[in-house]
């Protein structure tokens, strides 16, 4: 059996939750001693570079959560053309909508009615569209940002698992994204609806937007779902969210998308880059 096998397997026995509530708490440690051992020790393992960070310095931040979650100074990541990567991360999949599935990883599907919470009238929006998927991995900028603008008509949350999201559970975890918890933003842009999946993972503390604050955790039950009644607008390469320690974001369009040839799932983007162009550009 391969590790990476072995390292999917016991994580079903695992509780998800209360290891990732425990994590949340020490992230948002206020002690000097405490927080400024674990952002030093992070910096160190994960190679981070604070010459991007706005605040470089990191005994600045008052939580390792404010350490996790820094913004970048002014200039870091210039905005492409296009369809934008919407965080720093390793663009895992990305392509056109199987009809009803997208691609997970090599032998395993999932399908977008599950993902997006069990609506069948939004995931039929999709299914002549295209997705991406980027992995933000411990060391990577956490914040999310629009891939293109929008205006935000709905938020969904799914309760779920919180499974790691990484490379090695992606490739043995039946559909992983469409069992972990997770936020589902729907907007209406000018290539039209598009859904910007924030899908929860193994210690990831919290997941944020900019209109509303924290959002999860919230207590296990049914399909939240919040309409706006105000539309909250918001344009191409401006914040939308962020996770509290790191995790995926699944991009569904429901136009279809010309990917840069350049691409090839596994690779390094970071946020701003472009990946290609809707076909109504």
């Amino acid at each position: 059996m391969s590790l990476s096998r072995l390292f999917s397997l016991i994580q079903y026995p695992i509780p998800h939750h209360l290891l990732s509530r425990l994590v949340g708490r020490l992230a948002d440690c206020r002690w000097p001693w405490l927080k400024d051992l674990c952002i030093r020790a992070f910096i160190h393992q994960f190679k981070v570079d604070m010459g991007q960070a706005h605040e470089p310095d990191p005994r600045a931040y008052a939580t390792f959560n404010d350490f996790f979650t820094r913004a970048l100074r002014d200039g870091a990541r210039p905005l492409g053309e296009g369809l934008l990567a919407p965080a720093d991360g390793t663009l895992s999949q990305f392509g056109g909508a199987n009809g009803t599935r997208l691609i997970q990883a090599k032998g395993h599907d999932f399908s977008i009615s599950e993902l997006l919470g069990g609506d069948p009238e939004r995931a039929a929006r999709f299914r002549n569209g295209s997705f991406a998927t980027v992995y933000l991995s411990p060391r990577d900028y956490h914040r999310v940002h629009m891939p293109l603008s929008g205006t935000l008509r709905e938020m969904v949350y799914v309760p779920g698992r919180l499974f790691s999201v990484n490379a090695a559970t992606t490739a043995h975890v039946p559909n992983l994204f469409a069992r972990n918890e997770r936020l589902v933003c729907h907007f209406d842009t000018e290539h039209g609806p598009m859904a910007m999946v924030l899908v929860g993972a193994m210690i990831v503390a919290a997941i944020e937007t900019v209109w509303a604050g924290q959002i999860t955790p919230l207590p296990r039950g049914d399909v939240q779902r919040i309409r706006f009644n105000t539309p909250v607008r918001l344009e191409k390469g401006e914040e939308m969210g962020r996770f509290k320690l790191g995790s995926t974001v699944v991009m569904v369009f429901a136009e279809p998308v010309t990917f840069d040839e350049a691409l090839t799932p596994g690779q390094m983007v970071g946020m701003g880059q472009s990946l290609g162009r809707p076909s109504s550009s």
